[in-house]
């Protein structure tokens, strides 16, 4: 039976972000609102058609639906909707910081602008910090299956724009595409100033992790399930603080685990490691940052000592300075007393 006292602890607690593809929070009717604006051709009937095609067995089987998806994202004011319909869902979790990656490789690719796709998710994450007091940063991602080269060439399309992009990521197929294949790169975006993350240990092996930390020198982890697989690994990321950006239900539904109750964030909070629960892709992967917390507190049976120890771990995981977390923080502990 759910436990509402855990629920209303969760629905009432300010939250971070810092697991979100803004491309994957596009829902299948605005898909259909976008396509038919556009007059962009989509394999799907109807929004019943684009769900039912949501059923994953890996991370290839989504991504081929994901770029299918992209399509019809063409326009500034395409992005602009995107992003405020992930706004508004964020909003109503009580989420008052998004750490936001964006794909510009799947948008360039198609002939659409970098600063079309760029300035279509500002303007909407500027709205939503001012109606409704959620802060933000934006992190560019490389797609990992591409070339370090077309990542060269994605980081000089974001020069002129530095000073609105917050930090690069590493995201796409993982098996069979290393972190040490995006060393100069990395090296790049960290001598321009950028804060760095990557995808790592998802689907990969530890050994990604490994490369991810000592190769790309990453602030943080992006899923890092499989580095629990390696203890001297656990213990490395837990000495040095690393915050691991756990999605729970892209998880499940990319059968990287067979049922919530495999999901590893107890596991990782039990070891000591500073794990955050986060959404990935929601559209496809069935639920926002309230429904991964929900659904992994009442598969795991966490403590409310242990909600909040998650809530606190995703601000001080965020690039946000340390007076601001600490502003959270102080938020949270009001929340928690109900």
């Amino acid at each position: 039976m759910p436990n509402p006292a855990r629920a209303a602890l969760i629905d009432r607690l300010p939250k971070a972000e810092l697991h979100l593809h803004i491309e994957g929070s596009l829902e299948p009717e605005l898909l259909f609102e976008l396509a038919q604006r556009n007059g962009v051709s989509i394999p799907f009937a109807n929004v019943e058609a684009v769900r039912a095609a949501y059923s994953f067995s890996n991370l290839q089987d989504f991504l081929d639906i994901y770029y299918q998806g992209m399509s019809v994202l063409l326009t500034e004011q395409d992005f602009y909707d995107l992003t405020w319909a992930y706004l508004t869902r964020a909003a109503a979790d009580t989420v008052r910081h998004v750490e936001i990656f964006f794909d510009p490789q799947g948008h360039t690719a198609r002939g659409v602008a970098f600063e079309t796709v760029l300035d279509g998710i500002e303007r909407a994450l500027i709205d939503g910090e001012a109606q409704l007091r959620i802060s933000y940063r934006i992190i560019m991602c490389f797609l990992r299956h591409l070339s370090e080269e077309d990542a060269f060439s994605t980081l000089d399309q974001a020069q002129p724009y530095l000073d609105r992009i917050h930090g690069v990521g590493l995201d796409s197929s993982e098996v069979g595409h290393p972190p040490a294949k995006f060393v100069r790169v990395f090296a790049k975006a960290r001598e321009l100033g950028l804060h760095v993350t990557a995808h790592a240990g998802e689907e990969g092996p530890p050994e990604y992790v490994y490369e991810a930390l000592d190769l790309l020198q990453v602030e943080r982890i992006d899923h890092g399930n499989r580095a629990l697989e390696d203890h001297a690994l656990v213990a490395r990321i837990a000495g040095e603080g690393l915050t691991l950006t756990v999605c729970p239900l892209s998880n499940l539904k990319l059968c990287v685990i067979k049922d919530m109750a495999d999901s590893p964030v107890k596991r990782m909070l039990d070891l000591g490691l500073k794990a955050t629960i986060n959404s990935d892709d929601p559209a496809y992967f069935g639920g926002y940052v309230g429904a991964n917390f929900r659904a992994v507190a009442e598969a795991l049976d966490l403590s409310e000592a242990e909600i909040i120890t998650l809530a606190e771990n995703s601000f001080t995981g965020s690039f946000l300075p340390v007076l601001d977390q600490a502003r959270h923080l102080a938020e949270i502990a009001e929340a928690s007393r109900g």
